[in-house]
C-alpha cells in the first residue's frame, strides 16, 4: 500500500461550491475544522428569508425568470418546513448553513436552485443573516427589559412608603424608601433599553448586494431587497458591508452593561435575602437547598446571573480581539464571531427572563429594614441640616452631630430616642421641633424634590416610568 493510498481515507470529496480550482480534495480534519454548520445552523430562518428576498429581487430586475423564482420560493418553503420538523441532516462537507440549504434546494428543484446565488456571495449572505438574527434578538431583549422594568415599577409603587436603610460603603448612610431603590434599578435598565434601541439602528443596515467585496456586475436592486427584508437602508460601501462586525461588538458592549446591572441587582438580592440582613424573601421556586444542610435556602438564580456576567464580558473581549488586526475585506477569522454573539444573546435573554419572572414575587420585610435603619444613625445628616438651617456653619454642625452620635453609641440609642435636654448639651439652638426630622419617616418625607426619596416623589416617578414603558421610549 502506498503512502497516498494509506492516507486516502483522510480526504473528503471536492466542495461543490468552490472545488473546481483545486487539484485535490480537502483533508477530512480540515473540512471539519473549518466548517461552521454545527453552530450557524441556527441561522436557517434568516438565511432562507434572505434567499427569498434575493430571489424576488432577481426576478424583479429580470435576471431570473418567473418560473425559476416560483420554484425557488416553493423549494425554500419546503426546506424550511423540513428543518423545523427535524428532517434535515446537516452535512459538514458543505461547510455552512448557506451551502447546506443551497444543496438541498438544488436537489429538490434542479438547476433553478443553482441560479439563486447569482449576484451574491457567502460573504454578504452571512453578514445579512447575522444582522437579521441579531435584530430579532434585540427586540426580544428589549421586551424582556420592559417586563423586568414593569415588575420594578410595580414593586416601587407598592413599597413607596417602606423605609429602607440607604448604604454607602455598605454602611448605613441615610434612610430611603424601598420604592426609591427599585426606581434606581429601573433607571439603569432604561439606559440599557435606550442603548439597545440605538444599537438596533446600526444593526438594521443591509449588506446584501455587496457580493464578495466589490459589488456585482448584475443590475441588482438593493433598495428593493432592503424593503423586502425590513432594513433601514443598504450599506453604502461594499468593502465595509462584508467585513463590518462593529454592530456585533456594539451589541456585546450593550449586553455587558445589562449584565453588569443585573449583577449589581443580584448582589443586593443575595445580601438582602441573607439571615444577616433579612430584608426580603425570594420565592422558593427561584432558590435551591443544600444536600447536607436542611435549613439552607440558597439564592441560586441571582448568584448564577452574577456569575454569567463574566461570560458576557469575555465574549466582548473575544470579538474586539477577533477584529483588531483584520485587513479589508472578509477573512475566515470572521467565522469566529458567531459563537460569542450566540452565547451572549442566550445568556442575556436567560438572565433577563429569570429576573423578570422572579421580581414580581419578591416579598419585603419592612420591620427588619426599619430596625436596621435605626441602628446606623441614619438621620444624622438630617440633624446636621437642621442645625445649618438654624444658622450654624456646616462644619460646626457636623462636629455637634458627631458628638451626639458618640453618645448614642455609648448608650445604645438612636438620635430620635434621646430627650431634648440631652441633645441641647451639644447645641443650645436645638429645640422641640428637632424630633420632626429625627424620625425615619420625617427624614424621607423631607426629601420631597425631583429625584428625591420622599414617598410623594416615588409615586410621581412611578407614573413617569409607566409612561416611558407604555410609549416604549
Amino acid at each position: 500500500m502506498t503512502a497516498n493510498q494509506s492516507n486516502s481515507s483522510t480526504f473528503t470529496t471536492k466542495n461543490q461550491s468552490w472545488g473546481g480550482r483545486f487539484s485535490e480534495s480537502t483533508d477530512a480534519f480540515v473540512a471539519a475544522f473549518t466548517a461552521s454548520i454545527n453552530f450557524d445552523q441556527r441561522l436557517y430562518p434568516q438565511d432562507i428569508a434572505g434567499s427569498r428576498a434575493h430571489a424576488r429581487m432577481l426576478g424583479k430586475v429580470g435576471i431570473l425568470e418567473d418560473a425559476d423564482v416560483t420554484a425557488i420560493l416553493d423549494g425554500l418553503d419546503a426546506i424550511e418546513a423540513d428543518i423545523a420538523a427535524g428532517r434535515i441532516e446537516w452535512d459538514v462537507a458543505l461547510e455552512d448553513i448557506h451551502m447546506n440549504i443551497e444543496a438541498r434546494l438544488t436537489d429538490r428543484i434542479g438547476i433553478a436552485g443553482k441560479r439563486l446565488h447569482t449576484g451574491r456571495s457567502r460573504n454578504d449572505q452571512i453578514a445579512t443573516d447575522i444582522r437579521l438574527w441579531l435584530r430579532e434578538q434585540i427586540d426580544t431583549a428589549s421586551a424582556e427589559l420592559r417586563r423586568l422594568q414593569t415588575a420594578l415599577v410595580d414593586l416601587a409603587e407598592h413599597e413607596a412608603d417602606t423605609i429602607l436603610p440607604g448604604f454607602t460603603h455598605l454602611q448605613v448612610a441615610q434612610p430611603i424608601t424601598f420604592g426609591h431603590h427599585m426606581l434606581a434599578w429601573f433607571e439603569m435598565l432604561q439606559r440599557d433599553h435606550e442603548r439597545l434601541q440605538d444599537c438596533r439602528k446600526r444593526v438594521n443596515i443591509l449588506p446584501l448586494g455587496a457580493a464578495a467585496l466589490a459589488g456585482t456586475t448584475y443590475p441588482i436592486d438593493r433598495e428593493y431587497t432592503t424593503e423586502l427584508l425590513g432594513f433601514n437602508r443598504p450599506a453604502r460601501n461594499s468593502l465595509d458591508a462584508v467585513s463590518d462586525r462593529d454592530f456585533a461588538i456594539e451589541f456585546s458592549a450593550a449586553a455587558s452593561l445589562v449584565m453588569m446591572h443585573l449583577s449589581r441587582f443580584a448582589e443586593e438580592l443575595v445580601l438582602w435575602s441573607s439571615a444577616q440582613f433579612n430584608f426580603i424573601h425570594l420565592p422558593d421556586r427561584f432558590c435551591t437547598g443544600s444536600s447536607i444542610m436542611p435549613q439552607k435556602k440558597n439564592p441560586d438564580v441571582p448568584e448564577l446571573v452574577r456569575g454569567k456576567t463574566g461570560r458576557v464580558y469575555g465574549h466582548l473581549t473575544s470579538l474586539l480581539t477577533l477584529m483588531k488586526s483584520q485587513p479589508l475585506a472578509y477573512n475566515k477569522d470572521n467565522q469566529e464571531d458567531k459563537e460569542p454573539i450566540f452565547d451572549t444573546v442566550d445568556t442575556l435573554l436567560g438572565s433577563l427572563r429569570a429576573f423578570a419572572d422572579m421580581m414580581p414575587h419578591v416579598k419585603t420585610n419592612p420591620a427588619q429594614m426599619r430596625a436596621t435603619a435605626l441602628q446606623g444613625f441614619a438621620t444624622a445628616t438630617d440633624l446636621a441640616d437642621y442645625l445649618v438651617r438654624k444658622g450654624l456653619p456646616f462644619r460646626d454642625a457636623h462636629e455637634v452631630v458627631g458628638e451626639a452620635v458618640a453618645l448614642g453609641l455609648e448608650s445604645g440609642r438612636d438620635l430620635s430616642e434621646m430627650d431634648l435636654k440631652e441633645l441641647q448639651q451639644f447645641s443650645s439652638i436645638i429645640s422641640e421641633d428637632v424630633f420632626d426630622i429625627l424620625t425615619l419617616e420625617g427624614s424621607v418625607a423631607a426629601r420631597n424634590h425631583l429625584g428625591g426619596t420622599a414617598p410623594e416623589q416615588v409615586r410621581l416617578q412611578v407614573q413617569q416610568a409607566r409612561q416611558l414603558i407604555s410609549h416604549n421610549e
